[in-house]
């Protein structure tokens, strides 16, 4: 009878445990969607991802859940923050096809790029003048000028950036966002802007996508529709700006040829924009996109109820006088900027 070795005795072992290591964490994500859902079905205006990063701060804060939060639960809530993200970034992907994007006309591209350069390179530089630990300032500046969380998860995986930092990320840009479900309406025709204006500019100064639905569904259909594009336009930013940071990351780990450097276009990535060419094609059935972007939702508030049971408010406070002043700056430059470039191109 063959003998088994001590040494792969335990090597054998090892994958189960490190998958029963993540179950707890796992099916505190899958509740945690789930209240979402049920906050999102009661009151519609508020969005499922955003209950879903409110739900877990708030997990992460409650005496009696927190420590199982931070303990057993830890590995599999880290793990819906990272590879759950991936696959809902690229499902994402299915949102958007190039006929959208050329639809919009080269105005608005132009319109839309210059606006997310203005906000992700203002964001970056201030938030480093402000002395922002980390990798907030690069984070945050991903959040306000791409997609919100989605963004920031995407970035976060190549830059490698700290978990706290990811989560205080975002926080505040889950924040900001919902503040404009509440205040972008009301401007609406104080700066005199007709249904269509009104749907660009949310669609070009609103971070998560199911906050600019929220937002410009106020207006009516026709500036719904635009708004999800001009969205749409923004979203398709995100794989040129992650291979621009992957790029950055492995010129600076040159001097330490040891390091892992990252892909110079991630995996998640290639699969967001094959995606976007499945999309294009027309050939996928109705039923089918609406299955993947149910998907796409429910994994995405797996992982942000992840990343905001990793928010530790007391530490955020340390830091909250900068954290909220970056906010409101960068709040005031993407709304201004995309309210100026929706004059210009319309």
């Amino acid at each position: 009878m063959a003998l088994i070795s001590p040494r792969t005795k335990p090597a054998a072992s090892q994958a189960p445990a490190a998958t029963r290591s993540k179950l707890p964490g796992l099916a505190m994500a899958a509740a945690g969607v789930a209240v979402a859902w049920g906050v999102h079905r009661l009151v519609p205006a508020v969005p499922m991802l955003t209950a879903a990063v409110v739900l877990g701060i708030a997990a992460a804060h409650i005496p009696g859940v927190r420590d199982r939060i931070r303990g057993a639960g830890r590995p599999g809530l880290t793990l819906a923050g990272k590879r759950l993200m991936r696959v809902g970034i690229v499902l994402l992907g299915l949102k958007l096809s190039v006929g959208d994007v050329l639809g919009l006309g080269w105005a608005t591209v132009a319109m839309v790029v210059a606006v997310v350069a203005a906000t992700f390179f203002g964001t970056l530089w201030l938030g480093r003048r402000l002395g922002l630990r980390g990798d907030q300032p690069l984070l945050i500046a991903t959040g306000y000028s791409i997609c919100g969380a989605s963004a920031i998860g995407a970035v976060s995986e190549v830059s490698g950036s700290d978990e706290e930092d990811v989560a205080t990320s975002v926080a505040l840009v889950t924040l900001c966002g919902t503040l404009a479900i509440a205040v972008l309406p009301l401007l609406h025709h104080p700066l005199g802007l007709d249904d269509a204006q009104f749907g660009r500019w949310v669609g070009a100064g609103v971070h998560d996508v199911g906050q600019v639905v929220a937002t410009a569904q106020t207006a009516g259909p026709e500036a719904l529709t635009d708004a999800v594009l001009v969205k749409l336009m923004r979203v398709a930013l995100l794989a040129p700006l992650v291979a621009a940071v992957a790029v950055s990351v492995r010129k600076r780990r040159q001097a330490a040829p040891s390091d892992k450097r990252p892909a110079l276009v991630p995996l998640f990535v290639l699969g967001f924009l094959a995606m976007v060419g499945v999309r294009t094609t027309g050939l996928v059935p109705g039923g089918v996109l609406d299955l993947a972007q149910h998907a796409q939702e429910l994994l995405l508030a797996a992982a942000l109820f992840g990343l905001g049971s990793a928010v530790h408010l007391p530490t955020l406070v340390r830091t909250g006088g900068r954290v909220a002043a970056l906010g409101l700056c960068s709040w005031v430059v993407i709304a201004g900027a995309s309210y100026g470039g929706v004059l210009l191109t319309t």
